[in-house]
């Protein structure tokens, strides 16, 4: 089967409907997880992802369990032939309640499964996209930075070359952004 052909059997729309519980859920950069969600899974796309639905499907309600608590994981669990896979990769994707960022990151790195992975790298990717001197303080931006290339990079490097390619660029722009940035009114000419 080509692309086009696969994509057609992909069946999203349950998944869709359940992710607009994000929708009210602001983000720092402005927006709303919802549009998050919608950008991790377009960059599975972007790479060419097509064929595994269950990463596809994840991708969209990565955050739904972590971000609305009272989402019932068992009708999640029922809506298609798919989502028990689903929703346990989601749940891998989940940080728990306490558990330091970077403990969290540490742990599917070493521990996560291949999608867990590529998903957080995805995730990531959409993070740093939206990720500017605006809306962080420098020493904000250069710690999720470092985080970034400590745990999400190695994860990238190991899952898709390309995607570690494209995560080393954003975080070499927002570093050359940090220090553009340095002098207050410096426009960058």
């Amino acid at each position: 089967m080509n692309d086009t052909e696969i994509l057609k059997n992909l069946v999203l729309a349950p998944y869709i409907i359940k992710a607009t519980a994000l929708i009210g859920r602001h983000r720092n950069v402005g927006g709303n997880q919802f549009r998050h969600a919608m950008a991790t899974f377009a960059i599975l796309l972007d790479y060419k992802l097509f064929d595994d639905y269950v990463l596809l499907k994840a991708a969209v309600i990565h955050d739904l369990i972590e971000d609305v608590p009272e989402t019932d994981e068992q009708e999640l669990r029922q809506i298609d032939e798919q989502a028990n896979k689903v929703v346990d990769l989601v749940l891998e994707l989940s940080k728990p309640i306490g558990m330091n960022k970077a403990v969290f990151l540490k742990r599917i790195l070493e521990q996560g499964s291949r999608n867990a992975k590529i998903i957080k790298v995805a995730d990531r990717i959409s993070n740093l996209t939206d990720l500017h001197r605006d809306h962080y303080s420098k020493a904000r931006m250069s710690s999720y930075l470092d985080q970034t290339e400590k745990y999400v990079l190695p994860m990238a490097i190991e899952v898709n070359k390309n995607m570690a390619i494209e995560l080393k660029d954003l975080i070499d722009a927002r570093r050359k952004q940090m220090n553009y940035l340095k002098y207050p009114g410096f426009m960058g000419f």
